[in-house]
């Protein structure tokens, strides 16, 4: 039993920054990776980034590439999700989640990202 809970989201004109947080209880060596979804009015869920479990490594989208990145505390048993220069583009609801084989199975509630001007 895994909950995961998203902070940090708000609204930041375009080139601002934001991190949001993702603070994890509970077991997930059961999980390969836990990252980022996201998903904007109208659009499907898409994948921003996530880290291996095991590893550290990471995984990007391509259009963040460059302008998010991903770390984790495990000491704290949290992970972040820097996000710079942001653009308008990036407005979406962000869930945290818990992945195997690149598939999200385990989600927290979102958090709203809005880039305007």
């Amino acid at each position: 039993q895994v909950q995961l809970v998203e902070s940090g989201g708000g609204l930041v004109q375009p080139g601002g920054s934001l991190r949001l947080s993702c603070s994890f209880s509970g077991l997930t060596r059961d999980y390969d990776a836990i990252g980022w979804f996201r998903q904007a009015p109208g659009k499907e869920r898409e994948g921003v980034s996530c880290i291996s479990i095991a590893d550290g490594s990471t995984y990007y989208l391509d259009s963040v590439k460059g302008r998010f990145t991903l770390s984790r505390d495990n000491s704290k048993n949290t992970v972040y999700l820097q996000m710079d220069n942001l653009k308008p583009e990036d407005t979406a609801v962000y869930y945290c989640s818990l992945l195997n084989s690149f598939r999200g199975e385990t989600w927290g509630q979102g958090t709203q990202v809005t880039v305007s001007s």
